[in-house]
């Protein structure tokens, strides 16, 4: 089973990796656990080991005989041969934990079509490129803060958790890797229409990143009662972007 490029593939094979993360992840018997990207199973078959349900989302069809075949406890493991960005992740529990090895070339993209299911999901723990990572935890007034940063940080809390070197996957990718954790608040400030407000708000505001809020923002606010539109959006905390989407709103 070779990794398949246009997947962006790349195997956990180290046991004492695979440990320490599943360690990390901490599985209940009582969990229900959604993984994306099973791949050979290796992290997938020591979280069965714990006696939760397992639910995987695979969408590489040439690994699913593989996965079939060598589960250790096909009874609570159910795959399902389909692409994680377009999957509706809420037909698999009203509450599960999710787990997964993102590829690099669809991380972003994924994590903001992960956060349309938060009402369902417990934790989050997922490997990403750490250049990734760095930005998800990444504070205000910081080069690498931008829209990923404040609209992970609205709908959850982040963590980092450690680094994880190349050596321990399979093609070795060119870059580091690091474990992050994503707890989804259960209380936000913002109603739904709010929220999507506040998305085109972030969207726009880091679309040119060495232009002011007043410039980039000019289309749809000309002057704020609560934030200085001289400032750039790098220099915003996620509470001031609630807050100038609040006004608009308004």
């Amino acid at each position: 089973m070779l990794a398949k490029k246009r997947f962006g593939q790349n195997f956990l094979h180290d046991r004492h990796m695979i440990d320490k993360i599943v360690r990390n992840i901490s599985p209940q018997k009582s969990d229900i656990i959604v993984e994306i990207g099973p791949g050979r199973g290796a992290i997938s078959f020591p979280l069965l080991a714990s006696g939760c349900q397992l639910e995987a989302v695979e969408i590489d069809s040439d690994l699913i005989p593989h996965l079939i075949e060598t589960c250790p406890a096909p009874d609570r493991f159910h795959l399902y041969n389909a692409d994680a960005l377009t999957f509706d992740f809420s037909t698999l529990g009203a509450t599960f934990r999710l787990v997964g090895n993102l590829p690099y070339n669809i991380s972003t993209p994924l994590l903001f079509h992960l956060m349309e299911f938060t009402s369902h999901i417990s934790d989050i723990h997922v490997m990403l490129q750490r250049e990734v990572v760095d930005r998800i935890v990444a504070t205000p007034n910081n080069k690498t803060y931008g829209r990923l940063s404040v609209m992970l940080q609205y709908y959850c809390d982040v963590e980092r958790l450690f680094l994880i070197p190349p050596g321990v996957f399979d093609p070795v990718p060119k870059v580091d890797s690091a474990l992050l954790r994503l707890t989804p608040k259960k209380d936000r400030p913002l109603n739904t229409k709010e929220e999507k407000r506040l998305e085109d708000i972030v969207k726009l505001a880091f679309g040119q990143r060495r232009k002011t809020l007043r410039n980039n923002l000019k289309s749809i606010i000309e002057k704020s009662d609560f934030i200085d539109m001289n400032k750039r959006a790098e220099n915003l905390s996620v509470n001031d972007f609630v807050l100038l989407t609040k006004e608009i709103e308004k």
